[in-house]
């Protein structure tokens, strides 16, 4: 880490500090301010590039590191042995893909979870993220994803900057590339919450970005904190994640919400996959080849009669218009082939689950809706606490 000398005083005037690399500090530092990296106070009168000023009045002042761009690529996978508590540093820089999660992060993550659902029952609220400001960048419609990252930053007493149709309502109409865009918005915000239409845009985005940014969907690609919120569901409702079987259905070839579950569902022993899906959207090759690669028993099925009778979850999913172009005669052939209905659910053993990220059209009836395993609202309002988590997290740590 780079450093660079400063008077060691408890006072800075408002330029705070004049440095030869030309880092610049967003906002003028208060003379009450005194500065921290992580858990340690300013020390022999140097700064760390990457620092968190703090004023008298809690305001957080931001400084961002420039690293090279092989460096922010460096953070983006975190293995096993980066995971510490007891340091307070979260080891992800950027939330892009489930294959950056082990099942100590997910612990971690999960844990702080469980706190933020204390913190959204008080009625004071919390404090902890007063100063920062999110951007929540929508190049695709969204109503939970959007509404619960923005509820969770104010909810932690940040503040949001949003616009939730980019690629209309933006610069992106004239023809602005997501790279020049991203470098705009980092210098008004402090972390990003992108969703694109572009499968891996969310990897592209991060490669030039100073702060956090936090991939909401990307097209068919994949939606890591989806299934880190259906994951948490799964815990909290099954009580396990070691040993389940899980049912798969519906649009399984465009869905970025199963393929990140799959992903996610890996990383524990003991678990089954069944895949139940019409003909025109089969699960890729890509994750089938790395479930095999994990030794995790998939199989695919036409009979969710008989798969919801064996599964302890069965994660439903909407077959996605959007994804089928002119296609209209495929999606109608795919389009109401396996439904979730009183016959499914008495199939379903009693302490079993129906998932669902939602939006739903007809593949879950409204007569589910009131048997107590229906839990796809209930799984929609974790989305708030995972989401609480992973800003918390990222912005503070642990």
């Amino acid at each position: 880490m780079a450093y660079y000398s400063v008077a060691a005083s408890s006072s800075f005037s408002p330029a705070c500090v004049v440095l030869s690399a030309a880092v610049v500090v967003k906002e003028s530092c208060r003379s009450s301010s005194f500065v921290q990296t992580g858990s340690r106070q300013l020390e022999n009168g140097f700064l760390p590039l990457s620092v968190k000023a703090f004023s008298s009045s809690s305001t957080r002042r931001n400084w961002i590191s420039r690293n090279s761009a092989k460096q922010r690529d460096d953070t983006l996978v975190a293995s096993a042995d980066t995971v510490s508590t007891e340091t307070g540093k979260f080891p992800l820089q950027h939330i892009l893909e489930a294959q950056q999660f082990d099942t100590e992060l997910l612990n971690s993550i999960f844990q702080v979870a469980r706190e933020m659902e204390e913190v959204e029952r008080n009625s004071e609220g919390s404090q902890v993220l007063k100063g920062y400001l999110m951007a929540t960048l929508f190049y695709e419609p969204s109503t939970r994803t959007r509404l619960s990252f923005e509820s969770a930053m104010k909810r932690l007493g940040g503040e949001v900057l949003t616009t939730e149709n980019a690629r209309e309502f933006s610069s992106a109409a004239k023809g602005e590339t997501l790279e020049d865009t991203m470098r705009t918005v980092e210098g008004y915000s402090d972390i990003i919450v992108l969703r694109h239409f572009e499968s891996g845009a969310a990897r592209k985005a991060a490669a030039v970005s100073n702060i956090p940014v936090i991939n909401a969907g990307d097209g068919p690609g994949q939606h890591p904190t989806q299934a880190l919120l259906d994951m948490y569901t799964i815990q909290r409702e099954i009580g396990h994640l070691d040993n389940i079987k899980v049912g798969l259905v519906g649009d399984l070839a465009n869905g970025r919400t199963v393929r990140s579950l799959a992903y996610l569902l890996a990383k524990y022993t003991g678990v089954q996959i069944y895949f139940v899906a019409p003909d025109v959207v089969k699960m890729k090759d890509d994750i089938k080849q790395y479930l095999t690669s994990r030794n995790v028993h998939w199989e695919e099925s036409s009979d969710l009669l008989e798969v919801a009778a064996n599964c302890d979850v069965v994660y439903q999913t909407r077959i996605q218009r959007e994804r089928f172009g002119d296609r209209v005669d495929l999606y109608n052939e795919a389009r109401g082939k396996y439904i979730v209905d009183t016959k499914v659910m008495s199939m379903l053993p009693e302490h079993g689950v129906i998932l669902h990220p939602l939006p739903r059209l007809d593949e879950i009836t409204v007569e589910v809706d009131s048997d107590p395993r229906a839990a796809y609202f209930r799984q929609a309002k974790n989305g708030l606490y995972i989401r609480m988590a992973l800003l918390k997290l990222l912005l503070q740590g642990y």
